[in-house]
């Protein structure tokens, strides 16, 4: 049973499909996978993340996230997704497209988190560019954008991969973990992408 009805996710699913991978909203019915994978990579992630809540992973918590990313994705706001192999649907992570901006910004930040035994496999840099073929076509945004802290090397390679460029340098920026963090800042723009240098 699919919790999330976005009308655009739904539209043109053939942009959120990879050779290798597929770029879909969560479901229900992903719980346990999604809960396993986490607490599995809980000391893998935990370094790049706000700190979990005690019931972080809880089926509760779960069902509130759903909730909260129907009405976002509604809003056309945030659009929350996993990203899994296409090989045999194994849940590998999740990619983020929030605090998006209409207007004369048509903007919007992307976050991202991959499971430790799927990383540095090439998939988060297929979902990624699935997630980017997205926002600027069906979504139409005109710019991308990114944070990944300074030590984070891994996140600012594959930004790189992606087409984003270093634009500046956060001080205290996002609360990472419990602890206020530097972040280096990144984007991508929609003319530049379509025509990498």
């Amino acid at each position: 049973m699919s919790v999330l009805r976005t009308t655009r996710t739904d539209r043109d699913e053939s942009q959120l499909l990879g050779a290798n991978v597929r770029v879909r909203p969560p479901e229900l019915r992903d719980w346990q996978d999604w809960a396993e994978l986490r607490t599995a990579s809980r000391d893998f992630l935990v370094p790049w993340e706000p700190a979990w809540a005690s019931d972080a992973h809880s089926r509760a918590a779960y069902r509130r996230r759903l909730r909260r990313q129907q009405r976002d994705a509604s809003d056309d706001i945030c659009y929350s997704y996993f990203l899994t192999r296409l090989a045999d649907n194994a849940l590998m992570g999740g990619i983020t497209l929030s605090n998006i901006q209409r207007g004369v910004a048509q903007t919007c930040n992307v976050g991202y988190w991959i499971g430790e035994p799927y990383a540095r496999s090439g998939y988060m840099t297929e979902g990624l560019k699935c997630a980017l073929r997205y926002c600027f076509g069906s979504l139409g945004l005109h710019r991308v954008e990114a944070a990944c802290m300074p030590n984070n090397s891994a996140s600012q390679a594959l930004l790189q991969r992606c087409g984003f460029r270093r634009e500046g340098y956060a001080r205290k920026f996002l609360k990472i973990n419990g602890v206020w963090r530097d972040h280096l800042l990144f984007a991508v723009i929609e003319d530049e992408w379509r025509r990498p240098d």
